[in-house]
């Protein structure tokens, strides 16, 4: 058989938690190219409902998608979808964990702002890791269990760069700017971002003999839209000399989810551009 052809997923079911985000979207893109059935989980359903039209005039209003709202933290929302899932389709394929409160570089975010580690609040580390930890560890329980039923299926955690290493404070740094006053990648990135290839280890192991694959990809940071100065001092620091663009990861998606990478369990895959090695 023809080697490309272990790229499709036919009629594959495929959750995406944090799906109508910029990176979920491009997820849900890898799925249809391999003739996959995406399903975006989010919490907002403004933000599901802009990325189903997106992808429906992408791909043609007959293409199979389906959207959610839930709050993957409460085990019982992901039931919920997972009974609808059942009932329609018969079986769910894969997991990809992607939902995260993710500290933007631009600053909006509640999480990247001037909170020095001392300061950082118990309440904000707790809905971080919440939304980007418990969150990966509820939809593994509820669809991993499902997968392993079935006696086939592929979960992919979504870590970082920053999940390899920890964050170089110095890029966010700004002139002028007292210590107290500096944006700072919070602590709770990489704890979560670590912790997902922790989780990534155990479910490889645990769901091995049940034909249950889990990896993790550790992708680099993505254009998009960042200032100049941020963009120098980070290009400085990767190989490659720059950011991702927001397609370039699309393909590794679907080879981690397909029959592609079948003897690919418990693996950290990196695409940073090289960031890594220094």
């Amino acid at each position: 058989m023809n080697c490309v052809n272990n790229f499709l997923i036919h009629d594959s079911v495929v959750i995406i938690t944090g799906g109508a985000g910029l990176f979920g979207k491009r997820h849900a893109e890898a799925v249809l190219d391999g003739k996959g059935i995406p399903v975006l989980v989010d919490i907002s359903e403004k933000a599901i409902n802009t990325a189903l039209e997106g992808l429906r005039a992408l791909y043609g209003n007959e293409s199979h998608l389906e959207g959610f709202v839930a709050d993957i933290t409460k085990r019982e929302e992901a039931e919920r979808v997972r009974d609808w899932l059942l009932e329609k389709y018969g079986h769910i394929d894969v997991l990809i964990n992607n939902a995260a409160n993710n500290p933007k570089v631009e600053g909006y975010a509640a999480n990247m702002k001037a909170i020095q580690f001392e300061n950082f609040p118990l309440k904000m580390w707790q809905e971080d890791i919440a939304v980007g930890l418990t969150g990966a560890f509820v939809c593994a329980q509820v669809f991993g269990d499902v997968m392993a039923k079935q006696g086939h299926g592929v979960i992919l955690n979504i870590s970082s760069d920053l999940g390899i290493i920890a964050p170089d404070q110095r890029i966010y740094r700004r002139e002028g700017l007292r210590d107290e006053e500096q944006t700072v990648k919070p602590v709770t990135y990489s704890v979560i971002k670590h912790g997902l290839i922790g989780l990534t280890k155990y479910l490889a192991t645990y769901y091995a003999e049940k034909g249950v694959r889990a990896n993790a990809l550790c992708p680099g940071g993505i254009y998009n839209g960042q200032n100049e100065e941020f963009l120098e001092k980070l290009t400085n620091l990767i190989p490659m000399g720059r950011m991702a663009d927001v397609e370039e990861y699309k393909s590794t998606i679907l080879y981690l989810i397909s029959d592609a990478s079948s003897y690919m369990t418990g693996s950290t895959v990196i695409v940073d551009g090289g960031r890594t090695c220094w």
